[in-house]
C-alpha cells in the first residue's frame, strides 16, 4: 500500500519560511518523479514544484527564485523550502509521486501552509 505522509506545514508571517516534508512507502516501481502541489480555497489544484528524476526540475513561475524542492538519495522523501512567504501562498499543500510502468500517481493528505500577519 502506498502511503505519503506530509509535514511542515504550519502558519507563518508574511516573509517567513517553512520547510515541507513529505515521506514514501510502499513503492515498489521506480519513481518518475515527485512533486508538490497546492490548492487554495475555491481554486483549482496547481503545481508547485516537481522534480523528473534524471531529469530536469521545474517550478511555477510565482515561486521561482523563493522555493526550493529537494529530495533525498535514496528518493523517498521529496521537500520544500519555501522562503519569503506571501499571503497568495496559502493553501493547502500536496506531495504527488508518479511512479511504475504505466505510470501511476499517489498523492499525500495534503498540508495546510497558512501566511498571515
Amino acid at each position: 500500500q502506498v502511503q505519503l505522509v506530509e509535514s511542515g506545514g504550519g502558519l507563518v508571517q508574511p516573509g517567513g519560511s517553512l520547510r515541507l516534508s513529505c515521506a514514501a512507502s510502499g513503492i515498489n516501481s521506480s519513481i518518475r518523479k515527485m512533486g508538490w502541489y497546492r490548492q487554495a480555497p475555491g481554486k483549482q489544484r496547481d503545481l508547485v514544484a516537481i522534480i523528473t528524476i534524471g531529469g530536469p526540475i521545474n517550478y511555477a513561475d510565482s515561486v521561482k527564485g523563493r522555493f526550493t524542492i529537494s529530495r533525498d538519495n535514496a528518493k523517498t522523501k521529496v521537500f520544500l523550502q519555501m522562503n519569503g512567504l506571501q499571503y497568495e501562498d496559502t493553501a493547502v499543500y500536496y506531495c504527488n509521486v508518479q511512479w511504475g510502468a504505466p505510470l501511476r500517481t499517489s498523492w499525500g493528505q495534503g498540508t495546510q501552509v497558512t501566511v498571515s500577519s
